[in-house]
């Protein structure tokens, strides 16, 4: 397996499949799991190559202490994409050569949607979201680019900046997955204790008893249920936020036909998980 860290390389294995075959894209922080091996799996199977870049993104962190801890594990991701059939290049750029030397966040007007949950609780974030993504899209310009729905609130911003920035690019948003006790697939797991993982299972319960209680109590209702349950945890609540899947707007009341979506952040120990589901 080929992994390129500059773009000029890059550039140059992708130039033989430019006019005639369809390059799909995943874009990645590394530390690597199924649920990554998932995404790539899909775009394999829809597409004749696949670009799996593994770069930590310093733009999109507000947290200095979070983007030190971030498990950085190349070689073991390389492995791991490696148990996969199918032509897979690795793009694993130094972030200088990458930004160009100048590490710097664009802005973006993202809209409403940005200024729900994440973009909420963590300024700046989706800036650096975007003006990342953006550079990639343009570097490996792929037909279709494969995003999970865990971080759902991500997915919409990214399918906003196509938009904005008239790229061509698909963007394919794919179901989240889980470990076999409901938590949510992520990198940041890596850095939870066997305790903490164990506690870990209440948020992807909640969002569960939640959902199967949407036709019996109100939306505000769902919402205290839910930070209750935290509050007799050991898990510390960031927000519980039931919201209409278009808008992303804090939702109150249910409209029929409306599509709701329960989204949580919330610390075990020191890290910091997010998870979400559809409730209706």
């Amino acid at each position: 397996m080929n992994v390129y860290t500059t773009n000029e390389k890059l550039s140059q294995a992708l130039s033989a499949f430019r006019s005639t075959k369809t390059i799909g894209f995943v874009p990645t922080m590394g530390a690597l799991h199924q649920g990554h091996l998932s995404l790539v799996s899909q775009a394999l199977q829809d597409n004749d190559c696949v670009v799996v870049s593994i770069f930590v993104n310093p733009t999109q962190f507000d947290n200095e202490g979070d983007l030190k801890k971030y498990p950085r594990t190349l070689d073991k991701d390389v492995t791991l994409l490696e148990t996969l059939q199918g032509n897979i290049i690795v793009y694993a750029p130094d972030a200088l050569a990458f930004y160009e030397g100048n590490i710097k966040s664009r802005t973006f007007n993202f809209g409403a949607i940005a200024n729900e949950m994440e973009g909420k609780h963590r300024k700046g974030h989706f800036d650096g979201v975007g003006t990342v993504v953006s550079r990639l899209l343009k570097i490996v310009a792929p037909h279709k680019a494969y995003f999970g729905q865990k971080d759902f609130q991500q997915l919409q911003i990214v399918k906003k900046l196509v938009e904005i920035e008239n790229i061509s690019t698909t963007i394919v948003g794919c179901e989240i997955v889980r470990e076999p006790n409901g938590v949510a697939m992520s990198s940041r797991n890596k850095r939870l204790s066997t305790t903490e993982f164990e506690e870990a299972i209440l948020i992807s319960a909640t969002l569960k008893e939640v959902a199967s209680k949407f036709n019996s109590l109100s939306l505000p209702a769902l919402t205290k249920l839910a930070e209750k349950k935290f509050k007799e945890s050991n898990l510390k609540l960031e927000y519980f936020e039931i919201a209409n899947e278009r808008t992303l707007k804090t939702a109150l009341r249910k409209h029929k036909s409306t599509k709701y979506r329960a989204f949580v952040a919330a610390f075990c120990g020191e890290v910091r998980l997010i998870d979400n589901m559809r409730i209706n």
